[in-house]
């Protein structure tokens, strides 16, 4: 069995016995960038407007477009309607237009950006829905945890979608990369930690990124980064199938850290999860985002 620091993402202090708390000086050392005007373009005009004016726009979390219903834009804690006119055809195809090309996980995203366009279709395969969700890349966000990332041991971090799990996992690929000179390569199934195109987000410092054809060949291409690419470091979102498993198992085997992540809301979810906990022997550390 592999050996993992165990790291859930949780906003209740309660979800740990001994959280590790983010300080004020480590909170004011975080920088964000969102490139959110190439977000904002992609958006039907009236749309758009609306937003640009918004007072908490910096706060934005999504846009959700549903076919024949209202747009609404989501905040943290709140959704609020954007127009009383329902979506059309015509607005959902002028902004699958401006992105890039859906994959087999009906994802896509915005060129040089970490935003994610997401598609719901309906059965003849046309979209019928958008989920346009904000990608910030925030810097110096691993204060809390960067003793661990320098001890050279495979991190799992824990948490349910949307809590900042990879935005946590972008700047460790970008700390180990370029302060610890460290040879890391980004597995990157939807283009969601160093953002959609072929030349990377600078938000991975110098970590290079592999993309991957389909979600199901996740698990090949972790084992075609250590075989082909040397690295000290493979860093991985969303490890989820029994293969997945086997392959973190087998690149943690061969001397290389592991950094990843897994959805659940606690620890007791990974447990109970028998495809990863037969293949993962887990030390935890608590701490609140």
């Amino acid at each position: 069995m592999v050996e993992q620091s165990f790291v859930p993402f949780e906003s209740n202090a309660s979800q740990s016995s001994d959280p590790v708390t983010m300080t004020a000086s480590e909170h004011n050392r975080m920088q964000t960038t969102d490139d959110l005007t190439k977000l904002l373009d992609i958006l039907p005009t009236h749309l758009r407007d609306r937003l640009i004016e918004h007072p908490e726009l910096d706060r934005l979390v999504e846009v959700v477009m549903d076919l024949g219903r209202f747009p609404e834009a989501r905040f943290p804690g709140r959704a609020e309607y954007l127009s009383d006119t329902p979506i059309t055809k015509e607005d959902l195809a002028e902004s699958t237009q401006k992105v890039g090309d859906f994959g087999g996980d009906n994802r896509a995203g915005i060129e040089k950006t970490l935003h994610r366009i997401s598609a719901i279709r309906n059965r003849r395969g046309e979209v019928i829905g958008l989920t346009c969700r904000v990608g910030r890349a925030i810097f110096g966000t691993i204060g809390m945890i960067r003793d661990l990332v320098e001890s050279g041991r495979s991190i799992l971090m824990l948490g349910r979608p949307g809590v900042g799990k990879t935005t946590a996992l972008r700047e460790i690929a970008r700390v180990l990369a370029d302060e610890l000179d460290k040879r890391v390569v980004i597995i990157d199934t939807s283009n969601e930690i160093a953002g959609d195109g072929d030349v990377p987000h600078p938000a991975i410092g110098r970590a290079r990124r592999m993309q991957v054809a389909r979600p199901e060949l996740q698990h090949q291409v972790m084992i075609e980064a250590v075989e082909n690419h040397m690295p000290e470091v493979i860093v991985i979102d969303e490890i989820g199938t029994e293969l997945e498993a086997l392959a973190a198992r087998t690149i943690a085997e061969r001397g290389v850290q592991l950094v990843g992540t897994a959805h659940g809301n606690k620890l007791e979810n990974l447990i109970k999860n028998p495809t990863q906990t037969r293949r993962f022997r887990i030390s935890w550390v608590g701490f609140n985002l």
